[in-house]
């Protein structure tokens, strides 16, 4: 495995149940739409929008043996992402993710992962047995982490020397779970990618814009930020360097998985090379084609 190509991405691998309509919906809505089951989970939208932009990514993380696990492994394969590595249970079922979306975004979701948080640090076996590194030798590559791990596995992770020189690329899982990244704030080599209400949380405070959230975020003790708000705004923050940029405007068709996009193009941008505003921009315009529908997931 070479680690300039490679990248590990270590979270929620699962299937994504959405119901999909083009009206306007609120608590109680009833309405005519789509429902779809497509591979999911933080960790693997980023696989697939990694292995789009022609990287080799690799997953981390639990799948149960039963036939949706099978199905699901499967279809990351067909997507040319890595499976090798994968933690297969016996007796924990594949996780399931379910939304609901509306013309006005995003109504309401349950994730199901309950079977990642059980598997605990198994997932992170072939970092330490010599597979993929080990204490003496830590994996030196990119990694992409989302923040459905258990609280308690994303402070070791934070102190562990497995991950000591790592590029690390950490992204909450929700809204929910923005604070589970807290251990991880001021990991030295951590860039965290979220949006405007994770920043709120990760802070204790409300911000109207991505540029106040990055570089509140930034005075926390962050080494580098990049912070979401929708179609307004992003924000890359890194020590005194600041950098703002609105994105295109664009009829949205869907909203799960935008952020996971959002990551991996700016990820797959840098590693080709780009400078920081370049990254920002082609991170922006590839979440603005996601989000209108004319990209496949």
């Amino acid at each position: 495995m070479t680690q300039t190509t490679h990248i590990l991405c270590i979270g929620s691998v699962l299937w994504d149940v959405i119901g999909r309509s083009d009206r306007s919906m609120r608590v109680g809505s009833d309405v005519p739409g789509r429902i779809i089951r497509v591979p999911g989970g933080v960790a693997m939208n980023i696989a697939m929008a990694l292995s789009r932009f022609g990287l080799n990514p690799d997953l981390l993380t639990a799948v149960g043996r039963d036939a949706q696990g099978d199905e699901l492994v499967k279809a990351a394969q067909v997507r040319g992402i890595g499976t090798h590595y994968i933690y297969r249970s016996d007796d924990l079922p594949t996780d399931i993710y379910m939304a609901v979306e509306g013309a006005n975004g995003l109504i309401a979701a349950i994730a199901d992962a309950h079977s990642l948080e059980a598997a605990g640090d198994k997932i992170l076996r072939p970092l330490a047995n010599g597979q993929l590194g080990s204490e003496t030798t830590p994996y030196n590559g990119p990694v992409a982490l989302d923040g459905n791990l258990t609280t308690a596995l994303l402070r070791d992770i934070a102190t562990s020397p497995l991950f000591s020189q790592a590029d690390l690329r950490v992204a909450p899982a929700s809204p929910g779970k923005a604070e589970r990244l807290l251990p991880l704030l001021k990991h030295p080599k951590a860039t965290l990618y979220v949006n405007l209400e994770e920043a709120g949380l990760l802070c204790h405070h409300t911000f109207t814009s991505s540029r106040d959230g990055a570089c509140a975020l930034i005075a926390k003790g962050a080494h580098r930020v990049l912070v979401t708000n929708g179609s307004k705004d992003a924000t890359m923050a890194m020590g005194d360097t600041v950098i703002t940029q609105t994105p295109p405007p664009v009829m949205v068709a869907r909203v799960t998985g935008a952020g996971d996009t959002f990551m991996a193009a700016h990820i797959a941008a840098e590693l080709a090379g780009a400078n920081n505003i370049d990254a920002l921009n082609q991170a922006i315009d590839a979440a603005a084609l996601y989000v209108s529908g004319d990209t496949d997931i």
